[in-house]
């Protein structure tokens, strides 16, 4: 068996990041010197996903754009000599297949994922949130994709959250059968603190089969008045067929203004030319934090 799509659903109105996605959208804020969803789209290259399939809006354009060749530019750096920044530009474009749909209405994760099926067919596929990241020695959805070939099952991504944060989050109710890798029994969407079944968080990704689509259009509205993807999970769960692995690494979640904030330092502190200035003005704002 083997997985060359994912699904990146990007057509949200990102209103956690207002005012700054007012005309831009949040996937294509800057983390470091990237916008946030280059930085998805790179972590699905590495895992062996070749055919990225935005889920997008008609506002959403430029994110198509950032992924395709900027002729002008290309010619203007050709011409000025600066070939390193040329050659950056162009592998941006070259990096993968991209293949958009539009989400007419926002009606939830789950009704983005049902927007692409005609695109995903009969296939396998992985679904990465387009701003959420995940960095670590392995990546993110590379952890997920290995079970999901392994066992042939669907497989969701999980991470241990604090207990005041359970109820901002799906949380899954599983039996740990290996280490990091749990057999779902059920799923509850942002539960209250005292009713959550666990702490393990569903976090930006998933590999799903097929038959995720007959649970997502037998779905009625759920929290919020959307399609949820963890209530389509649910009837996976119910038939024994869902597995959840534990991810390793770090992860920001790029519509939170801490979070967001955070990535930006991580990736600064990586830049060893730029990690020389940094510390010490880092160091300079600590005390005012306290």
């Amino acid at each position: 068996m083997e997985i060359k799509k994912v699904v990146i659903p990007v057509a949200g109105w990102g209103t956690r990041s207002l005012p700054a996605t007012k005309n831009i959208p949040k996937e294509m804020l800057p983390v470091y010197n990237k916008p946030v969803v280059q930085y998805v789209v790179e972590e699905a290259q590495v895992s062996g996903l070749t055919d990225v399939v935005f889920v997008t809006n008609r506002s959403k354009t430029i994110i198509e754009d950032h992924f395709d060749y900027n002729l002008a530019l290309e010619d203007l750096l050709q011409r000025t000599g600066k070939l390193e920044m040329l050659a950056q530009v162009r592998a941006v474009a070259e990096m993968v297949n991209i293949i958009s749909v539009r989400q007419k209405k926002q009606l939830g994760l789950g009704h983005a994922v049902l927007c692409a099926r005609e695109v995903v067919k009969n296939d396998p596929f992985a679904v990465m949130v387009g701003d959420d990241l995940m960095f670590g020695m392995e990546p993110g959805i590379k952890q997920l994709l290995s079970v999901a070939m392994a066992e042939h099952m669907p497989v969701i991504g999980v991470m241990e959250v604090p207990r005041e944060r359970v109820s901002s989050y799906g949380i899954i109710d599983g039996e740990e059968f290996a280490p990091g890798l749990f057999r779902v029994r059920s799923l509850v969407e942002k539960p209250k603190v005292n009713e959550a079944p666990s702490r393990m968080a569903i976090v930006g990704r998933y590999v799903l089969f097929p038959d995720i689509f007959y649970h997502l259009e037998n779905l009625s509205p759920g929290h919020g008045g959307e399609i949820q993807l963890t209530d389509a999970l649910k009837g996976l769960a119910g038939n024994n067929r869902l597995l959840a692995v534990k991810i390793q690494g770090q992860r920001f979640d790029a519509g939170d203004w801490a979070e967001y904030l955070t990535a930006n330092i991580y990736f600064a502190l990586h830049d060893e030319d730029l990690r020389e200035a940094l510390v010490p003005r880092l160091r300079q704002l600590l005390p005012f934090s306290s």
